[in-house]
């Protein structure tokens, strides 16, 4: 069954969504965003036109933040009724070819998670390829610093990192949305 409109939320993970050190450097305001975009998805869902909300947990390595089955890998908002929760395994959130059944090609999705570079990156591009009208909410998806292993080990800042993802997705079609224009965007059309 396709829906008009999907929202995809993307390892939005206890251990990379709790605050630093081990979470991301925006942890707070990422999770109160996430919690906002998942609140007007659901307030949507009385709709006709209601959004068709999917979870995706990314199963990491023994050890990693993400290990499947540890409290770290544990969605930090939990699925309702009716939400579809998907494992993952790569970055694009297409490499699980289910999504392909549950989304339509001409289905708007929107976009919020965790990690910026990854995930969100290459689940924007893949949608898009698709021909899938995205929105990438700002400010409902982040990452890590990174220390770059040329440039003498320079760190880069997770909000630069994000920044560019968004610059570099405006770039290739993706609609890069401001927290205050959330309210409009479940509405039914």
């Amino acid at each position: 069954m396709s829906a008009h409109r999907a929202l995809l939320v993307l390892n939005q993970q206890v251990g990379f969504i709790s605050d630093p050190p081990q979470g991301i450097p925006a942890a707070r305001t990422v999770r109160q965003n996430i919690g906002l975009v998942l609140e007007q998805a659901r307030l949507a869902s009385s709709s006709e036109q209601a959004p068709r909300i999917i979870h995706f947990r990314n199963c990491g390595e023994k050890g990693d933040l993400d290990e499947e089955g540890t409290p770290t890998w544990e969605l930090l908002h939990a699925p309702q009724p009716g939400e579809t929760v998907m494992n993952i395994r790569k970055s694009n959130a297409f490499s699980n070819p289910a999504l392909e059944d549950l989304i339509a090609p001409e289905a708007e999705i929107v976009v919020v998670g965790l990690m910026s570079e990854y995930a969100i990156k290459s689940t924007c591009r893949a949608a898009l390829a698709r021909g899938n009208t995205v929105l990438l909410i700002r400010g409902a998806h982040g990452t890590y610093d990174h220390r770059e292993i040329t440039e003498s080990g320079r760190l880069t800042p997770a909000h630069k990192i994000s920044d560019q993802v968004e610059a570099d997705l405006d770039d290739a079609g993706v609609m890069v949305l401001d927290m205050k224009y959330l309210s409009g965007i479940f509405e039914g059309r």
